[in-house]
């Protein structure tokens, strides 16, 4: 065999190799809970490469902005699958699959923590309705609760039945930004049992679009404060930015450390806060470090 033919037939195996990694896109996948959204699953390479190898799970929010900029809300995707093969790559984390679920028109009400809303006061809860106003979201019930049977009692059942997870709660995450955030944070704390661990991302601690009524982010805390699932068998990322909206997380954040301290959370253990000096928020800045959080997440 010539030399030139096995240096290019070794190129050729090498390429086939390193680009078996797919995105499964299932078209509005049905639910009794919520409305139909569109879901993608992305197999890194090493799925492909052992028939027997199980994989632990990140389930994700806004899946439209998480592999694809095409569907990104703003054309910047995560670039989620990109990063975490790279990562894969380098041995810095375990091969992991990645579910994304889309947002729909509902997306507020989904994602704030439905059981937060007892601690809200009257005043609270028109605050709000004024701020979905002026961002133009019709007034609904809130559906946290129902978003997160989907997630729970039907996307997960449906990908670990498709997929060889592995699906006990110390190889589930969760992850997601803003109000994402929000209800990755809520998931980790309604479902302890599914989820081990939770990256909650410019978590939108504010709620409303500054800091000049802080009363309904207060809600969330007393909810935490009743609701943090147990630190010995838990971990939970949090960030922020300090630029646009990210600017009004710090103040809230702090309170949330705190209260992380008193529940018996050990910082840079099972927990960490992360500042991001002069990130914004936006996708672009959460791709920008998105290798950092699945290295909280799932370091080997």
């Amino acid at each position: 065999m010539k030399p030139i033919f096995c240096y290019l037939l070794f190129c050729f195996i090498t390429l086939t190799m390193s680009s078996q990694s797919q995105i499964k896109k299932i078209e509005n996948f049905k639910s009794e809970y919520v409305q139909p959204r569109n879901v993608e699953v992305w197999l890194p390479d090493a799925y492909f490469n052992n028939s027997e190898q199980q994989f632990p799970v990140l389930y994700m929010h806004d899946g439209q902005n998480v592999f694809n900029p095409k569907t990104a809300s703003y054309h910047v995707a995560w670039e989620a699958d990109s990063i975490a093969q790279q990562l894969i790559n380098e041995s810095k984390i375990k091969p992991v699959i990645i579910v994304a679920s889309w947002c729909t028109d509902k997306r507020f009400h989904e994602y704030f923590p439905e059981k937060a809303t007892q601690y809200l006061s009257e005043k609270d809860n028109q605050h709000i309705e004024n701020a979905r106003a002026h961002m133009g979201t019709a007034p609904s019930d809130y559906l946290a609760d129902e978003y997160l049977n989907f997630i729970t009692k039907e996307l997960k059942p449906y990908i670990d039945k498709n997929y060889r997870t592995l699906s006990d709660k110390n190889n589930t995450s969760i992850c997601g930004s803003s109000m994402g955030g929000l209800i990755s944070l809520y998931a980790i704390c309604e479902y302890p049992e599914v989820f081990g661990q939770a990256a909650c991302v410019s978590t939108h601690w504010s709620v409303l679009f500054n800091n000049d009524v802080m009363s309904p982010s207060e809600a969330i805390r007393q909810y935490l404060k009743d609701n943090l699932p147990s630190p010995t068998n838990h971990r939970i990322y949090f960030d922020y930015g300090t630029e646009t909206l990210d600017q009004y997380y710090e103040p809230h954040q702090k309170k949330v450390n705190t209260i992380m301290t008193k529940k018996g959370y050990t910082l840079n253990d099972n927990w960490v806060t992360k500042k991001f000096e002069g990130a914004s928020h936006n996708e672009q800045s959460w791709q920008e470090r998105f290798d950092i959080i699945l290295q909280f997440l799932f370091a080997k």
